[in-house]
């Protein structure tokens, strides 16, 4: 199977899987428990984004629909491992996905938390019969999190396209009163402070008359950007206690992230869920597979997990 890498032009940088550009031992985070499953519903998207994570658009098919049966499998073995706790949907837009509300009752239905990223357009409304009757019976357990880039419509549409704005803003009102759980997830890219963001969206979601609030990171997540080419440093196994930081409390230590490549006969576990496309980051096709070290050997792992303290994770 060939798998499309992204190439890495840093000079010397993240090439060695064991050892930095330095020659110091690379860091890696040690698996504790698989709280967090994701799965990748698939790349197609409603959008085409500027700087999408994982390049997703209506025709990024590189990751390819997962079926329904396929996500029950992995939630079988979930179930027999007995540690996980949420379950993570993401894409593309996974309401593109036509077996995605199969998806969503099969992990609902067995007591997990459930997360899904969207961008609450379009693809999402059309399942809003579905969507009301999961929350019926399982209202407590579902969590939306919702992609608004910037507080202002200049920016958001600025990364996310002309006419989609409103969309996503009709779409977050929509869940938010009929009762389902939400969050808000911004980006950092046009250099403002954190202060200043969160001030801009604390007055949004008060004209939206939507309750959440902005000092929490829990219901509004600010990601950092991510650049493939960004002279960025290389963590090594000192950097753990030179920057006061626990492995552990990495993304890579407690979850993974299930894909489907286009071409392939089955889904494959992977550690990360923007790294999807790497092959060096395919970690197994079951999750037991997976569940060994991850070297951090991506700019990803330093700009946005060690340095920027991202996680997709609530």
């Amino acid at each position: 199977m060939t798998v499309a890498v992204k190439t890495r032009s840093l000079p010397g940088k993240f090439q060695d899987p064991d050892v930095t550009a330095d020659g110091e031992p690379r860091g890696q985070v040690a698996p504790g428990k698989l709280r967090t499953i994701w799965f990748n519903t698939g790349t197609l998207c409603n959008l085409t984004c500027t700087n999408c994570y994982i390049e997703s658009s209506p025709r990024n098919d590189r990751l390819v629909y997962i079926s329904a049966a396929e996500v029950s499998t992995f939630l079988d073995e979930a179930d027999a491992r007995g540690d996980t706790q949420e379950i993570g949907f993401t894409g593309g837009e996974p309401f593109m996905n036509p077996e995605f509300p199969a998806m969503l009752e099969s992990a609902l239905s067995r007591g997990y938390r459930v997360l899904v990223l969207t961008n609450a357009m379009r693809p999402m409304m059309k399942q809003s019969v579905d969507l009301l009757r999961l929350q019926e019976r399982y209202n407590q357990l579902m969590h939306f999190r919702i992609s608004v880039d910037h507080y202002s419509k200049e920016l958001h549409e600025e990364e996310r396209g002309r006419n989609t704005w409103q969309k996503t803003i009709e779409g977050m009102q929509w869940l938010s009163e009929n009762g389902f759980a939400v969050s808000a997830a911004g980006r950092t890219r046009w250099g403002e402070c954190e202060d200043d963001l969160r001030t801009g969206y604390r007055k949004l979601f008060a004209e939206l008359e939507i309750a959440l609030d902005a000092n929490d990171p829990t219901h509004l997540m600010l990601f950092p950007e991510m650049d493939p080419e960004a002279q960025v440093p290389e963590i090594t196994e000192s950097c753990w206690h030179k920057l006061g930081q626990d492995p552990g409390e990495i993304m890579c230590a407690s979850s993974r992230m299930v894909v489907k490549r286009k071409g392939a006969a089955r889904p494959v576990v992977i550690s990360c869920t923007l790294i999807p496309y790497d092959s060096e980051f395919e970690m197994g096709e079951t999750l037991e597979e997976s569940w060994k070290p991850v070297k951090l050997n991506h700019p990803h792992c330093s700009k946005f997990c060690v340095l920027g303290g991202g996680s997709c994770s609530g």
